[in-house]
C-alpha cells in the first residue's frame, strides 16, 4: 500500500524515497474487501443466518403469533415482520465479534499496524463488510416476511426511507460488535459478551410484543433503547403512520430519534474500537 519512487542523489547513487502510505478510503476498501472474501470463502456464513432467520420467523408467525395480541388494530404479522427485520441487524451482526477477537490472537491485527495505512482504516473496513453482510441478511429477511403474510402500507417512498434507517443501524451496530470482539480476551468471550447485549436489546423492546403488555418498570427499560426506537421508526414508516403501529408520537419524531441514537452509538463506539485497535495487546 506504499509507493516508492527512486531519485537520484548528488553523488550519483539512487536511493528509494517514501512517498506516503494508502488513504483512509484506499485502506479501508481493501480491509473491507478481505473481510468479505473471508464471507464468501465460507458459505456458512452467509447460509446459517438466513436458515436461523427463517427459522425464528416461522416459529414467531405461526407458532406464537396467535397468542399475541397487538393491542391495535393490525395483525400480528403487520406487527411483527418491520420489528422482526430490525432485530436481524443483531442476530447477524452477534457473530461479527467472535471473528475480529480471532483476528486480534493470530496477529492479523499486528500486521495491519505495521502498514502506513491510518489507524481507523482497518475497523472502518470491516464495519463496511459487516454493514454488507448485514444488508444481506435484511433483504433475505424482508423477503420472507413478505412471504409469511406482511404488506407495507406506507408507499414507496416510505419503503425506501425504512430500508435507509436499517442500513443506518445496521452499520452503527457494526461498530458496536467491532468493540465488542476488540476488547474480548478471545473469541468465546467476544460470543458471550455479544450475547449479553443482543438478547436484552431485542427482547426487551418493542419488536416482538407491544411494550405496554410489559411491567410498568420493564417499560421504562424497553421504551428508552435504541432498538426500539429503531423499529417503532421502521414500523411506523411501513404501516404508513404510528396509529396503524399502536405507537405513540409520530413517524417523524421516531426517524429522527433513531438516527440521533444511531450517530450516538457510532461516535462512541468507533472512537472506543479505533483506539482498542491502536492499543497493542
Amino acid at each position: 500500500m506504499t509507493d516508492h519512487a527512486p531519485t537520484a542523489a548528488a553523488d550519483g547513487s539512487r536511493h528509494v524515497t517514501r512517498t506516503g502510505g494508502a488513504t483512509l478510503w484506499v485502506a479501508s476498501r481493501e480491509t473491507a474487501r478481505r473481510t468479505a472474501l473471508q464471507y464468501l470463502r465460507t458459505p456458512q456464513m452467509l447460509v446459517l443466518p438466513t436458515v436461523m432467520v427463517t427459522l425464528f420467523l416461522f416459529i414467531y408467525r405461526y407458532v406464537l403469533g396467535g397468542a399475541i395480541a397487538t393491542g391495535s388494530s393490525v395483525d400480528y404479522v403487520q406487527f411483527l415482520v418491520p420489528g422482526f427485520v430490525v432485530t436481524t441487524v443483531l442476530w447477524t451482526g452477534m457473530n461479527a465479534p467472535a471473528g475480529v477477537a480471532q483476528d486480534a490472537a493470530s496477529g492479523v491485527h499486528d500486521r495491519l499496524r505495521s502498514l502506513p495505512i491510518p489507524r481507523s482504516a482497518a475497523m472502518a473496513g470491516r464495519s463496511l463488510a459487516d454493514t454488507a453482510l448485514g444488508c444481506w441478511t435484511l433483504s433475505t429477511t424482508t423477503a420472507l416476511g413478505v412471504a409469511v403474510g406482511f404488506r407495507p402500507q406506507g408507499g414507496a417512498g416510505r419503503a425506501l426511507l425504512a430500508g435507509a434507517v436499517l442500513v443506518a443501524a445496521t452499520h452503527t451496530f457494526s461498530w458496536v460488535f467491532i468493540a465488542l470482539g476488540l476488547v474480548a480476551g478471545n473469541a468465546q468471550a467476544a460470543q458471550g459478551m455479544a450475547s449479553l447485549v443482543v438478547v436484552p436489546l431485542t427482547f426487551m423492546s418493542s419488536a416482538y410484543v407491544p411494550i405496554d403488555s410489559m411491567p410498568g418498570w420493564l417499560q421504562a427499560v424497553a421504551s428508552n433503547q435504541p432498538v426500539t426506537a429503531v423499529v417503532n421508526a421502521v414500523r411506523s414508516l411501513l404501516l404508513g403512520d404510528t396509529d396503524a403501529g399502536g405507537i405513540d408520537h409520530s413517524t417523524t419524531y421516531w426517524v429522527a430519534l433513531s438516527l440521533m441514537w444511531c450517530a450516538g452509538l457510532l461516535v462512541a463506539f468507533s472512537a472506543i474500537a479505533t483506539a482498542r485497535f491502536t492499543r497493542k495487546r
